[in-house]
């Protein structure tokens, strides 16, 4: 890299202050030349901005003025961040040495690359994988998104089996990298999925304009993970349903997102049955909700965000089958054990 790209870290806060005073020296100990780390604040109410203003004045700090969400808080506070690449960092990640170095290089090898991610391993569990972006993003015909290392909540250990760099269907919003004039294009994170799954959105909708995804295996960071809503959460799990019918809304073409949404209601019931028998009626309910929620917004004139599918999209890393029918039915729970000859 002759020209030093221009890089800035931006981290979405809400409430973090806790993960702010663990996780932030990490950040500015990093060594990538230039560096710019900016905190967009999302209406903290914890002291956040205080303890920023104080401990770090060299940061610079880009105050919401309420909570708009993963989506339309980064909107906001990336509409005021100058830099060539943006770096998206979850507040409960852990970084280490030289972790944004290789990344970049990989990215400046490659025009076409408009997105990528570190390996993401569990902060709490350091020899597994993370179950938001292990070493790598897929998805399957349904909708259904997984991880090298992560099959719905199955997570393997880290042996070295994915220290392979290469495209993907999706790079993790918990450390993604992503070129600032490919965010423009494509418009930045659709609002209406306020959290979950809108990182898969926007990649998919970069997949569909031409351009690559990349996981980047010589880069590695540390997730807390649930860090503003865990995974017994009803609200997360209205969401995750929810938002899994905006990505296909969005991103296939109307003829097949019409038959496979109408058969993932049905798969979806399954869900909320499953929930009743377990006694997590908040959770079936959730479901429900979800429904109803997508339903009223394909009347409605809220349309989300699409972009139109180029000849010769980039589809790489889709799985061409049921990760439900292979992890339930088939039993298998590691990304090895897949029919190589359905992935893209």
């Amino acid at each position: 890299m002759t020209n030093t790209p221009r890089v800035a870290v931006v981290i979405l806060n809400w409430n973090g202050i806790k993960y702010l005073r663990d996780f932030l020296p990490y950040v500015v100990a990093s060594t990538w030349p230039g560096l710019d780390i900016v905190v967009g604040d999302n209406g903290s109410t914890d002291g956040s901005v205080e303890f920023l203003k104080s401990a770090y004045p060299q940061i610079r700090i880009i105050e919401n003025k309420a909570n708009y969400g993963f989506t339309g808080g980064y909107n906001r506070v990336l509409a005021q961040v100058d830099a060539d690449y943006y770096i998206l960092l979850n507040s409960d990640v852990e970084v280490q040495p030289g972790w944004i170095e290789p990344v970049i290089a990989l990215m400046e090898s490659d025009a076409t690359i408009a997105a990528a991610a570190p390996k993401v391993k569990a902060y709490h569990q350091k020899t597994h994988f993370e179950h938001a972006g292990a070493a790598g993003g897929f998805i399957d015909k349904f909708g259904y998104p997984f991880c090298r290392g992560r099959i719905f909540y199955e997570i393997e250990e880290d042996r070295g089996q994915y220290d392979i760099t290469g495209e993907v269907f999706w790079a993790t919003g918990a450390a993604m990298f992503v070129k600032k004039k490919y965010w423009d294009e494509a418009g930045g994170f659709d609002e209406s999925f306020f959290a979950h799954m809108e990182e898969i959105d926007l990649c998919w909708r970069l997949k569909n304009m031409g351009y690559k995804v990349m996981y980047c295996a010589e880069s590695t960071v540390y997730h807390v993970g649930g860090g503003t809503l865990n995974s017994e959460n009803p609200f997360k799990t209205y969401l995750n349903f929810r938002n899994n019918l905006l990505l296909l809304k969005n991103n296939l073409p109307v003829w097949r997102a019409f038959w496979i949404i109408g058969l993932r209601f049905w798969m979806d019931l399954l869900a909320l049955f499953r929930f009743l028998m377990e006694g997590k009626r908040k959770d079936a309910w959730a479901v429900s909700r979800a429904h109803q929620n997508f339903v009223r917004r394909l009347f409605s004139s809220k349309k989300g965000k699409t972009t139109k599918i180029k000849n010769g999209s980039l589809l790489t890393g889709m799985y061409n089958g049921s990760m439900v029918w292979e992890f339930f039915v088939n039993k298998t729970h590691t990304f090895d054990k897949l029919n190589p000859l359905k992935l893209r």
